[in-house]
């Protein structure tokens, strides 16, 4: 393969020019697919629209982003091994004229090696190189001699570059800085679901997302039928993480969150206090759904008479209970067993007629299932049952609830789920999050609903059992990848174990991996903030991170903490990178005042950041899952006594104090919550 001059003598200079003729034959490749003509491949007006969609999405996918680097290492095997041969590693396939590759996907089996051979292991690695970048040029490269005994093992200068890089604009892919126990997980198949337990900083959000497009990658065809999803906390962190796939060549992903994907049925403008909520997203709820639904089936008690023509035909009672019967036995869905039941019917008719010496066929039966008698009788027996208006009436009508909670829901618990003032109609309703997903399960009683071939489910920990069967219910057919932290579950229902939300996932049998390897959070501060893992999360095990970073934690106690915290914004704002000022909720109006006195301007959570703005105030309760590289945190006690309990407080304390990849400043005027304490 084409790599350079052969007769330089700098080697830079030579991987300099492979990386030119590399972006060339891209170019090349996006110009042969530009030139494709359509007309000459077929004349049906349908497919030439699939085609043309598909000849759009390829280009896109054959971008050369100009601060994007190409190729991000390079693999040597030994003489004897894959024939010796040299290979490029990086974020797409890119060939020359003659097909042979100039650069290989990270994703393919040849690129393994380059995450997770070592001098214990080389794989039949002589070198590996990693190659250092600056705003897209080419810059540096670090060589490993994976093969030779006499070369110590150390660490990558490259790559501790690469991951304290500063953060600016959205999250980015790690698709160079991959590590071993990451990869494993990255790679794993299709066909097992997988739970990650990951602290902050352990980058399990970037393996969920790097395993996204490694699927896609390997079962690329299957994926396409049956669709990939991937489901965040809130938009804010979708809109922070939306780039990654499209960086990595994977543009059809859809991102949602719980609420949107279960909220197409209702619309939701109210909101449950903690006690409401906590029932209705109890897995409880799930049979008081199913009870309430099939307690509008009555078994039939007169017979039913079928006029056709001339002739009447006569099924008694005691068959049409048969029938009812045997469909409740089955289990099926609500609706199905209603579409199946005037088959059935029209199936005891025929039976007649042939007894009669009749000879009818199919059409005969159809007709017959849709006699005016057959559909009254099915009405009767097996009526449509809208999922809204169900749970409408659940929560509106205190007998019905009982009737159906009995034995499930305590007296307490009934009450805690009924609407005060009952709403007159669905619409009028002021349904919240939770309502929606009962919404959702009594719609899937009643229709399944469509499975997916793969879901990424990201912040799981915050799920309550009704928003896992949610999401299982996407996934019946398909996998999962779960990531989240247990001890960053915030809500009155987070997740006790694993075990437990895997269960009412409906993938009981997943398995769970452990990230404990910290990349990004300095170990100063994640220290710090471990102090409070015996009182949130007894038992877990605390991140080891890689960094270690003297100075970059500071706590700073004052006598009034607003205008100590605009200094401290300040004093973050002479580094490079992006700044995080995270308070609690009711502290954002007098700091925003604060901040637009000392003329600082910030950004929202969601909003990018530019090199030109790069402070961004975050309220504590949408602070999961982002990270600056420098953070003031505001008044920690403020944090923890906004919660509606000390654990649920600590834990968002936990959240907001591991966000920095920098430096961590602490202001407080106020009594550090004593867990914290030396």
């Amino acid at each position: 393969m084409p790599t350079a001059p052969p007769d330089s003598p700098d080697p830079l200079a030579r991987e300099r020019a492979h990386l030119a003729a590399s972006r060339a034959a891209l170019r090349a490749m996006r110009e042969d697919v530009e030139a494709l003509d359509i007309t000459d491949v077929t004349a049906n007006w349908v497919n030439a629209a699939v085609l043309e969609a598909q000849i759009e999405q390829r280009i896109k996918a054959l971008a050369d982003l100009a601060h994007t680097p190409l190729f991000f290492g390079r693999l040597d095997y030994l003489p004897g091994t894959q024939e010796g041969q040299r290979f490029y590693i990086g974020r797409r396939h890119v060939h020359d004229g003659d097909g042979d590759p100039m650069v290989v996907d990270w994703r393919a089996p040849v690129s393994q090696p380059f995450y997770r051979a070592s001098k214990k292991d080389p794989q039949d690695v002589a070198l590996r190189r990693r190659f250092g970048y600056t705003g897209g040029e080419l810059t540096a490269y670090e060589d490993e001699h994976l093969s030779d005994p006499d070369e110590a093992e150390r660490t990558s200068k490259l790559l501790q570059a690469e991951i304290e890089r500063p953060r600016v604009g959205p999250m980015r892919d790690i698709v160079a800085t991959i590590q071993p126990e990451q990869d494993e997980i990255v790679r794993s198949g299709l066909g097992g679901t997988v739970c990650v337990q990951g602290g902050p900083g352990t980058g399990k959000t970037a393996v969920g997302l790097h395993r996204v497009a490694y699927l896609l990658y390997a079962h690329r065809e299957r994926l396409a039928r049956t669709g990939t999803l991937v489901i965040g906390p809130n938009r804010s962190f979708l809109h922070y993480i939306e780039q990654v796939l499209p960086a990595l060549g994977e543009l059809e992903v859809r991102q949602t969150t719980v609420d949107d994907l279960v909220g197409t049925r209702v619309e939701v403008r109210g909101a449950d206090d903690a006690a409401a909520a906590v029932v209705k997203g109890d897995a409880r709820m799930a049979e008081v759904l199913r009870r309430a639904l099939y307690a509008h089936v009555t078994l039939p008690t007169e017979p039913l008479m079928v006029v056709r023509g001339s002739r009447r035909w006569r099924v008694p009672a005691y068959e049409l209970e048969e029938m009812v019967r045997e469909l409740l036995d089955r289990d099926i869905r609500y609706g199905a067993a209603r579409e199946a039941l005037p088959q059935r019917i029209a199936h005891a008719v025929l039976v007649r007629m042939e007894q009669a010496g009749e000879a009818p066929d199919d059409r005969v039966q159809n007709a017959v299932a849709r006699n005016a008698a057959v559909k009254a009788a099915v009405k009767e027996v097996w009526p449509v049952v809208e999922p809204a208006k169900l749970v409408h009436r659940l929560l509106s009508d205190a007998d019905f609830l009982a009737a159906h909670a009995d034995g499930l829901l305590s007296a307490e618990e009934q009450k805690a789920v009924l609407w005060p003032k009952p709403p007159r109609s669905v619409k009028s309703a002021q349904w919240s999050a939770a309502d929606a997903v009962l919404v959702d399960e009594a719609a899937d009683l009643v229709e399944r609903t469509h499975s997916l071939g793969h879901v990424v489910l990201d912040e799981a920990q915050d799920l309550s059992p009704m928003q896992y069967r949610a999401v299982g219910r996407r996934c019946t057919t398909g996998s999962a990848t779960v990531l989240g932290d247990l001890a960053q579950g915030t809500t009155p229902w987070a997740t006790a174990s694993w075990a437990d939300a895997l269960r009412h996932l409906g993938k009981p049998d997943a398995a769970v991996e452990e990230l404990t390897a910290g990349f990004r959070v300095p170990r100063e501060v994640i220290a710090y903030a471990s102090r409070l893992l015996p009182h949130i999360a007894p038992g877990l095990a605390e991140v080891r991170s890689v960094r270690e970073a003297p100075g970059s934690l500071e706590i700073r106690r004052v006598p009034d903490a607003t205008p100590a915290v605009v200094s401290a914004c300040l004093s973050a704002l002479e580094h490079e990178g992006s700044v995080g000022l995270i308070a609690a909720d009711a502290r954002l109006e007098p700091l925003a005042r604060a901040l637009a006195e000392a003329g600082l301007s910030c950004l929202a959570p969601g909003e990018e950041t530019t090199p030109d703005s790069r402070l961004t105030l975050v309220p504590a309760s949408l602070a999961k899952g982002l990270e600056y590289d420098y953070v003031v945190l505001d008044e920690p006690s403020a944090i923890v006594d906004a919660e509606p309990d000390e654990r649920t407080g600590l834990r968002r304390l936990y959240v907001s104090l591991t966000r920095a990849v920098s430096g961590l400043t602490v202001v407080h005027a106020a009594e550090l919550p004593e867990q914290l304490a030396d």
